[in-house]
């Protein structure tokens, strides 16, 4: 793990502030990529603002999805 590592409860607070009630809207792992994936919520008197988390390889959790590596491809 990286040492910069958050948890998810600590990088929402740092996203959203202390002052409003999150809500996980989805919870699952990502189709195309393995990674897991999360959807929070927060409603505010001005609207509802959302954001998605990555849970990369290193276990750090980022609000931009991990790239996404592909085969090399060696024709020799």
């Amino acid at each position: 793990m990286s040492g910069q590592c958050k948890s998810l409860r600590v990088l929402v607070k740092d996203w959203f502030g202390n002052g409003g009630r999150f809500k996980v809207t989805r919870a699952d792992r990502s189709k195309t990529m393995s990674c897991r994936v999360v959807k929070v919520e927060v409603a505010h008197s001005s609207g509802t603002y959302a954001l998605v988390f990555f849970r990369h390889n290193d276990g750090s959790w980022c609000v931009y999805p991990p790239p996404i590596v592909h085969p090399a491809m060696n024709w020799a």
